[in-house]
């Protein structure tokens, strides 16, 4: 198990004390600490969307109760072995609402598993929002179940990237199951998948979620599998994106820089980069995290749920995916050459692995996104002394 993350403990210091601690090293954990272990569990890859950036197959494949009940039992089995306090349930697909009441079986099933073993239980569930009911929000509050929705712009940004399989845009009802979970007590959180396509129209979309004081991140896409492209042409292209992508991005800044938030924002603005404490991996994957498919097999992040590396039936499924490094390997930032120099380096981690593979063939190369974090980074941290310096009152 990794050590556990520092945190700043002063948050008010001054920029050079900041850039101080930039340059510093620490052995910290990935994002979700040491004390946690997170699990996906892909309920179904059946979903009503055709997003543009979706890398799933759509097969008609659901997760049985039976089955979900053996993944809650491995799961707990994991956290017991390996002292874990807490335990992280995400419940995804597919269109996770296609499933709810599964979802509330299995929530409630581990609850007393949790309860049994004395350790914590959080959860949250992952949705496109255009399936939820006042009745399902009312359910997810009185189980304590989180909820994310995925909105990626206001209008035709998000309707040409996020499709209902018939090609009509799905914006509309998105926004009514934002409204629905405001409605029933819950503060949706949303995730926002930004490309070239939507990347001018961000502020629009800050502004929106910043009109109803929302929780959000931005979360640049990922081409994992999708490439058909000669080398000389994806250069190219990339390059176009990177472009597009940092003006949207930084004119959204300036939007949240006109409205500065109460909570911080240092872990939202820029995909898997945080400035709140520094850390040596992108993420949990492969080391604290396990991906569930729908018929109860064992993968090292969602977006390899196809390639499974064993099942339920394995007796301690992070023991697994922690000795399996021939199909990912999520290395220390430490380990990556490119990122040696790099004084921003223990606050991206050198970016998600599986991009860094698939654009180079190596999971120990820098992030394929790596001029788009140097190039915003600074802007985030600026940002963030910005809202100290007005709320230090």
């Amino acid at each position: 198990m990794t050590k556990e993350m520092r945190v700043s403990q002063d948050r008010t210091e001054s920029t050079e004390r900041t850039t101080d601690i930039r340059n510093s090293r620490c052995d910290c954990a990935p994002m979700f600490g040491p004390a946690a272990l997170v699990a996906w569990l892909h309920l179904t890859d059946r979903c009503n969307l055709r997003c543009a950036y979706c890398y799933l197959p759509h097969a008609p494949f659901d997760m049985s109760r039976e089955t979900g009940y053996q993944v809650i039992d491995a799961l707990f089995r994991s956290a017991q072995i390996h002292r874990y306090q807490r335990v992280k349930l995400k419940y995804s697909g597919g269109e996770t609402l296609l499933r709810f009441p599964l979802v509330v079986d299995l929530h409630r099933y581990a609850h007393d598993a949790a309860a049994t073993h004395g350790i914590a239980l959080d959860g949250v569930v992952l949705s496109n929002g255009t399936l939820l009911t006042q009745a399902m929000a009312q359910t997810m509050q009185q189980l304590g179940l989180r909820l994310m929705i995925s909105l990626d712009g206001v209008g035709a940004a998000h309707d040409q990237q996020r499709l209902y399989v018939s090609g009509r845009g799905s914006c509309d009802d998105v926004l009514q199951g934002v409204d629905t979970a405001i409605a029933c007590g819950i503060t949706p959180d949303i995730s926002v998948t930004v490309t070239d396509k939507n990347a001018a129209a961000l502020p629009d979309l800050v502004t929106w979620i910043l009109d109803r004081d929302l929780p959000f991140s931005l979360n640049i896409a990922r081409k994992y599998g999708q490439s058909t492209k000669h080398a000389s042409e994806q250069e190219r292209d990339s390059h176009q994106e990177e472009a597009q992508i940092i003006a949207g991005m930084r004119a959204a800044y300036r939007v949240i820089e006109n409205r500065l938030p109460q909570r911080s924002l240092v872990g939202s603005l820029i995909d898997h980069a945080h400035l709140a404490g520094e850390h040596h991996y992108p993420c949990v994957a492969g080391h604290d995290y396990v991906v569930f498919d729908p018929h109860g097999n064992i993968a090292a992040c969602p977006m390899l749920v196809t390639q499974p590396l064993a099942s339920i039936a394995t007796n301690d499924p992070i023991a697994v995916i922690r000795a399996t490094t021939a199909a990912f390997k999520n290395p220390d930032v430490d380990t990556k050459e490119e990122c040696a120099a790099c004084e921003w380096r223990y606050w991206c981690a050198g970016g998600c692995p599986l991009a860094a593979f698939e654009a180079s063939g190596r999971y120990d190369a820098c992030s394929p996104n790596c001029r788009i974090y140097r190039a915003l980074l600074p802007e985030v941290l600026r940002l963030e002394q910005l809202r100290l310096a007005r709320f230090a009152a």
